[in-house]
């Protein structure tokens, strides 16, 4: 009599491909956790993979504010005026197309502004 034996699958996580086997402590003051944790939240990074990122990299780029992306949506509603204006040059003529153009051009030097700033 032969007994067979089934290998079962492991149960849990499945192991990780790259595992982090050290640790660095840091001790910090309260006021100097909380502006770290304060920039790793401005990151959309946990503490770690904010500290992580820093010492590895030596910069974590922020990501947008909401402000920032609000003047991305008016740059996106922008180009489709200036492709509006363009077709309206073509059809119309240039005379109507610079009209157009003066109203919009108040704002495109708004946003060229806090671009430059």
């Amino acid at each position: 009599m032969t007994t067979v034996t089934e290998r079962k699958k492991r149960a849990g996580r499945p192991t990780k491909s790259v595992k982090k086997e050290l640790r660095a402590t840091v001790r910090f003051t309260r006021p100097e956790y909380f502006i770290v944790t304060e920039k790793a939240a401005q990151a959309g990074l946990t503490p770690s993979a904010y500290l992580r990122q820093v010492a590895i990299q030596g910069r974590v780029m922020a990501r947008l504010t909401d402000e920032d992306k609000q003047d991305i949506r008016t740059i996106v509603g922008m180009a489709n005026n200036i492709n509006q204006i363009a077709k309206c040059c073509h059809q119309e003529g240039a005379v109507k197309a610079s009209l157009y153009f003066r109203s919009y051009r108040p704002i495109f030097d708004h946003f060229l502004k806090r671009l430059r700033a």
